[in-house]
């Protein structure tokens, strides 16, 4: 196979691209590195695009090396035809290659293979030939041996006809089209075990639905109520069809042989066939649909990550509780903790004019301007106390509820106690709350992305596939931004391109023992990172007031001399650049493609050096929506249908998207109520971080659910 016009036809790109994608991959350049600074090679394809483009490169290098192994394994048995060797090198999945793999796959002792040894394999070749003159029983008669255990005519005919069904289920042709007729005409069935049971499954108790027609999140949902054995689920194959297409393609005659095939081609498809694929059907619809719902947690992670951060406010961290009280941290503008405390507003206390007074002397010695308060137990009770507080004070604090998950996972962390040795779990995660505002981004990073919280059925998917593709959604969201070098964490620094976990731990350790890093170039004698790991990284780590004004941009080492050159082409110094004086220089540009060449550098390097000193190191995350902050509470009491509210998108799936609108309640706008146009998925209408005005449809207390819509506000 021609791996490389292979993956230009699927991404539908050049294959010059594809090319040059994949020798720099396998030179050992990462997504975000040739994303960002090699597009000349590759003609710009996104980061979105060079991962499905690895993804797709391994899958189809493991095929080549799954087809290599069958061919050996076939040429070692002396069985190996040049139609059968053209058959395998032309497929191109591995379900194909197992197909044309089956017959000479070493099988435990089968039906078949016993009657082989008994001798029957020539009776099984003469009924499958249909040309009998004498009656079938009276030629069976000749294939009886006592010895072999085959005592009568009968007996010969039935191990002949598990010959032939054997014969019928290993052929790559047939199984092909059974599975091709399946999947168009079958039905996937769930029943309850159980009838009268309450469970989250009720809507699945008598599912029927055409397989081709079955929604991932279904598949997600069926295959988590028959692991917890709630369901029962099967696959309804169009029976009648596939044995009309079989007898077809196989009798030529009517006669006993015939009959004797009918027989073996019903036992064929019951016992070897059918159970092998609903098996395949079955894996096949749960990776496709693990496939679809990563996907859809990818992309909420990627907007949850890419928030825009709150700068320049002392905010307070409040972690929420009943019976153990409301932890509290006071964390500066650049995320230092300069006070933490507990206060007991809630039941069973309900201390609420002393948590006020404590809360009232906090906010006055530290300045504080802002509350980010969890979601968690007690977040309602806690949400009353800051708006009763914030009515009595004469300053002007807001406060934004903020979605905790995953904080009670980083407080109990490993990093979170090298982080924060002398603070306990709540000390830790009033913290966190407070910075999961000030930087999103260095924030989440500390937290699996597993356990953000912004996906569906993620524990029940492949883990291994889950993490590395949100891993790559993390790696790239950082490698965006970019980090400061002399302030950022090991956490967020082993998501840099070419960094590892423990080149991260060796920068901050060298950061401690020697201070701030004057320049890039400092980057070279941290223990481990060496001329590859920096060529890929040093353009991501940002130096603030360095030695050189470049550092402090997105723009590559590697691009400086022609930076240079430019910025005096132009009639610009690197004073100018330090002072951000530069903003007017793409208007001296008039023809990128002349003054490329007299640079020595690419058109689309030199269009992204100019962007770079127009605005050093401007943050993406600034275009997104900035989070609601409030200053009045609303309960779900509150909620009256007609009504219309902003909220924040808090979770995306595939059937809709779950609102924020201020009542602890995310209100659900299901797909139909997205928008006035149809649409296949809800992340066409809205993405995680939104800020989108809704109307409220219903409201059902006793259920704690919230109907919302979006169409005709």
């Amino acid at each position: 196979m021609d791996i490389i016009a292979k993956l230009a036809e699927e991404l539908q790109i050049k294959k010059g691209q594809a090319d040059a994608a994949v020798k720099l991959i396998d030179e050992g350049n990462t997504i975000p590195f040739i994303a960002r600074y090699r597009k000349e090679a590759t003609g710009a394809l996104s980061d979105e695009i060079l991962r499905n483009l690895f993804d797709r490169l391994t899958y189809l290098r493991n095929l080549e090396d799954k087809k290599q192994t069958v061919l050996a394994s076939i040429e070692e048995q002396g069985k190996l035809t040049e139609e059968l060797k053209a058959q395998i090198l032309a497929a191109e999945t591995q379900v194909a290659v197992d197909d044309l793999y089956r017959p000479y796959r070493p099988k435990r002792r089968t039906r078949a293979i016993i009657a082989k040894e008994k001798g029957l394999e020539p009776l099984a070749n003469i009924i499958m030939l249909q040309m009998l003159k004498t009656p079938l029983a009276e030629e069976a008669a000749q294939y009886i041996n006592e010895e072999k255990e085959v005592l009568t005519a009968e007996d010969a005919i039935a191990g002949a006809k598990d010959i032939i069904a054997e014969m019928i289920s290993d052929d790559a042709d047939y199984r092909t089209k059974i599975r091709d007729l399946t999947m168009k005409k079958g039905r996937l069935i769930s029943n309850a075990k159980d009838k009268e049971a309450e469970s989250v499954y009720e809507m699945y108790y008598e599912f029927d639905e055409a397989l081709s027609k079955v929604a991932g999140h279904r598949t997600l949902a069926i295959n988590r109520g028959e692991n917890e054995n709630v369901l029962t689920v099967k696959i309804e194959a169009p029976v009648e069809d596939i044995i009309v297409y079989l007898e077809k393609k196989i009798i030529v005659h009517e006669g006993e042989c015939a009959d004797a095939i009918k027989e073996a081609i019903a036992d064929a498809y019951e016992r070897l066939i059918a159970p092998s694929i609903e098996r395949e059907i079955r894996n096949d619809l749960t990776e496709k649909a693990e496939d679809g719902a990563i996907k859809v947690f990818g992309k909420n992670l990627e907007q949850l990550l890419m928030q825009p951060p709150i700068a320049g406010q002392v905010v307070l961290g409040w972690d929420p509780a009943f019976r153990t009280g409301c932890k509290l941290a006071v964390v500066d503008p650049t995320g230092k903790v300069l006070d933490t405390t507990v206060i007991y507003p809630t039941a069973p206390q309900n201390k609420v004019e002393e948590a006020k007074a404590v809360l009232k002397k906090l906010i006055s010695k530290y300045k504080i301007t802002l509350i980010s308060l969890g979601n968690g137990t007690a977040s309602r009770e806690s949400e009353q106390v800051i708006v009763s507080l914030l009515k009595e004070i004469p300053v002007q604090v807001q406060y934004i509820i903020v979605n905790e998950a995953g904080a009670s996972v980083y407080s109990a962390s490993k990093l979170a106690t090298e982080e924060f040795p002398n603070f306990d779990v709540g000390q830790r995660s009033a913290t966190s709350m407070a910075r999961r505002l000030q930087d999103p981004l260095a924030e989440l990073v500390k937290i699996d992305p597993k356990s953000i919280g912004v996906g569906q059925y993620q524990h029940d998917m492949n883990q291994k596939k889950l993490s590395e593709a949100l891993g790559g959604v993390v790696e790239d969201c950082v490698n965006k931004v970019g980090v400061d070098l002399n302030t950022a964490s090991a956490s967020l620094l082993e998501y840099i391109s070419g960094i590892t976990k423990v080149i991260a731990k060796n920068i901050v350790t060298y950061r401690e023992e020697n201070g701030a890093f004057k320049s890039r170039a400092e980057l070279l004698k941290v223990g481990k990172l060496g001329p590859k790991a920096y060529e890929q990284c040093a353009g991501f780590m940002r130096i603030t007031g360095g030695k050189n004004p470049l550092d402090g941009t997105g723009v590559h080492p590697e691009s400086y001399d022609a930076t240079k050159e430019l910025l005096a082409k132009l009639g610009y110094t690197m004073d100018d650049v330090a002072n951000r004086s530069v903003a007017g220089i793409s208007k001296k540009v008039s023809d990128y493609k002349k003054l490329a060449a007299e640079l020595g550098v690419g058109e689309l390097t030199l269009q992204d050096i100019v962007k770079e000193l127009e605005k050093p190191a401007r943050d993406p995350r600034e275009d997104m929506p900035k989070p609601i902050l409030r200053s009045d509470v609303l309960e779900m009491k509150d909620l009256t249908p007609g009504m219309v509210l902003k909220g924040t998108v808090r979770n995306v799936i595939d059937f809709g998207a779950f609102v924020d609108i201020g009542v602890h309640q995310d209100g659900l706008v299901h797909i139909s109520q997205l928008t006035d146009r149809y649409i296949k998925h809800p992340l066409e209408a809205v993405s995680v971080g939104d800020i989108v005005d809704v109307k409220v449809m219903s409201v059902d207390l006793k259920k704690q659910r919230i109907q919302l819509t979006m169409r005709g506000i």
